[in-house]
């Protein structure tokens, strides 16, 4: 099945570490696109209408998009214990660490734009405060809870792709005072699904008016 993915996207690592845990990575043709706000990737406007990826190309329930959705979908196709819980705390205790976890790739990619991204003159230095603090208070939150032991589930695939981008693009350090889940992580970034996904590439903006004049 075709995935429309991008090697430095959280979203779309997510997904492709995802298939790995599950056993599928094998039936997954792994296809890179660069996508921006600013740079249109009309191969992507085509299978999806927010120029996003990742995209899964599939024979019975066509093109879907949105990571969480592709990675339920995967769940379904796999004989072994479901990724995402289908009932119960377990469900839930997922559910919750991997919206925290998308939050964590959402506020990064939030304050890269506040910080580099974005025109200097453009840009607005308390928005970038607020967009570091929501990374603060949720490293904080994770080093207290105990969603992190138990059986691999969705939760544990996105804080671990989300992590290692914000170190990846060197944005807020969640080791410093988080010693659980800094230890955490390094078991995790071990897993064979991650050292077969690494991050590369840089994201490709197009210029701005004023860098095309000067």
């Amino acid at each position: 099945m075709p995935l429309y993915s991008q090697s430095h996207s959280p979203y779309a690592r997510k997904v492709v570490v995802f298939a790995h845990e599950a056993g599928l990575a094998e039936r997954l043709a792994v296809l890179h696109h660069e996508t921006s706000p600013t740079n249109r990737n009309d191969a992507v406007f085509a299978v999806n209408p927010l120029g996003k990826v990742p995209v899964l190309i599939t024979p019975e329930a066509g093109t879907i998009f949105d990571s969480l959705v592709i990675c339920d979908y995967l769940d379904g196709l796999h004989a072994g214990p479901r990724l995402i819980p289908t009932d119960g705390p377990a469900r839930w205790d997922a559910l919750r660490l991997h919206a925290i976890a998308q939050g964590l790739c959402d506020a990064g990619i939030a304050l890269r734009w506040e910080t580099e991204r974005r025109p200097a003159h453009l840009r607005h230095p308390p928005l970038a405060e607020g967009q570091a603090a929501k990374l603060a208070e949720s490293y904080d939150v994770i080093e207290r809870q105990n969603g992190l032991d138990g059986p691999i589930h969705l939760g544990h695939i996105a804080l671990a792709t989300a992590l290692a981008w914000l170190e990846f693009r060197v944005l807020p350090d969640f080791r410093a005072g988080r010693p659980k889940l800094a230890l955490w992580y390094e078991a995790f970034s071990a897993r064979p699904s991650m050292k077969a996904t690494d991050y590369s590439g840089e994201t490709q903006d197009a210029p701005s008016a004023a860098a095309i004049a000067g």
